[in-house]
């Protein structure tokens, strides 16, 4: 049996699947705290932005370095 490809497609992979569980449970938790405490949303939200920047920047450093 031949194998051709690249391993690195699967660490792409990975990075995606990380990147898209961490995305729901940034915004599973701020459903619940918002839900909780509603009074709280403008201070909450932008701490998840930057959590969604952050997962994201880190999904797309690991397309980047499947590319290498």
């Amino acid at each position: 049996m031949d194998i051709n490809g690249s391993l690195s497609v699967i660490g792409y992979g990975l990075a995606a699947i990380g990147g898209g569980i961490g995305v729901g449970l940034i915004f599973a938790a701020y459903m619940q705290a918002v839900s909780r405490q509603p009074e709280t949303q403008r201070i909450i939200q932008p701490m998840l932005f930057m959590g969604f920047a952050v997962v994201e920047a880190l999904a797309i450093l690991g397309f980047v370095l499947a590319l290498l």
